[in-house]
């Protein structure tokens, strides 16, 4: 693990999971702190304000840390949280900026209620997790880019979803889809499709595991509304074999920058 992925991991696991949110913010961010995290101001005190009262109306806190990825300068979190005993289940998704120090200093998530199942039996967080495959990181990095761009930004077609993801097994953890190439193809394809990619904001990868952060316009009750969502891929052979999602409604107003 190098070092900035374990400064990430310790904002989190140190900051909010064992409730020592100044001490942790202060230790492992630089001399800025970024924040695209929606009700979180800017720097130490912005993360102080939030976490600190959120800690105190949540006593238990089980934070578990399912995936990760080291990109360069950049970091990207998967994680599951338990609050107060199952009383809510949310999973995050995380990148991270880092300085020549290795230090925090930009911060973007989005956050989603944990799924216990979706269409094919699966959860929102289980399946792979080993990283393989380091030679293959910018081919990798590349197919995800290519699949996005071709298929799912507006215009695209499904048609050439083939060239990039694998006819043979495709496991979904999004709880729209079954798994299988298929399914994938019909919603990607179809006349009134729900949504369209328009921007890779983030595009991490390490080995056969990359992340993206999108921004995505979706349909819902005949109006469209800006998504900042995050797609987890892991890939063989040169395809996507597996596929999780988080997705969160970009606010109309917010104290940072905003979610990209």
């Amino acid at each position: 693990m190098g070092k900035k992925l374990e400064n990430a991991m310790s904002l989190y696991l140190e900051g909010i999971r064992d409730g020592n949110a100044r001490e942790a913010v202060t230790k492992y961010t630089g001399d800025r702190y970024t924040q695209h995290s929606t009700g979180v101001r800017d720097g130490i005190e912005g993360f102080v304000e939030f976490f600190e009262p959120f800690i105190e109306r949540n006593p238990s806190r089980d934070i578990q840390i399912i995936r990760s990825i080291e990109d360069g300068k950049y970091v990207f979190v998967h994680a599951y949280q338990n609050i107060n005993n199952g009383e809510a289940e949310w999973v995050t998704t995380d990148f991270f900026d880092t300085d020549d120090q290795d230090q925090i200093v930009e911060h973007w998530d989005v956050i989603a209620p944990y799924l216990t199942s979706t269409p094919s039996g699966h959860t929102s967080v289980d399946g792979h997790t080993e990283i393989t495959d380091l030679d293959k990181t910018a081919s990798n990095k590349e197919i995800v880019r290519s699949m996005i761009t071709d298929c799912l930004m507006r215009g695209g077609k499904g048609e050439g979803l083939p060239d990039y993801v694998s006819a043979d097994a495709f496991t979904q953890h999004t709880q729209e889809l079954y798994d299988g190439l298929a399914p994938f193809q019909r919603v990607v394809n179809a006349p009134d499709r729900p949504f369209d990619y328009e921007e890779i904001v983030l595009l991490v990868g390490q080995g056969n595991f990359v992340a993206t952060l999108c921004r995505v316009i979706k349909k819902e009750d005949e109006k469209a509304r800006e998504f900042a969502q995050v797609d987890i891929f892991r890939l063989e052979d040169g395809k996507i074999v597996e596929h999780w999602d988080n997705v969160e409604p970009v606010p109309d107003n917010d104290v940072n920058s905003g979610k990209f």
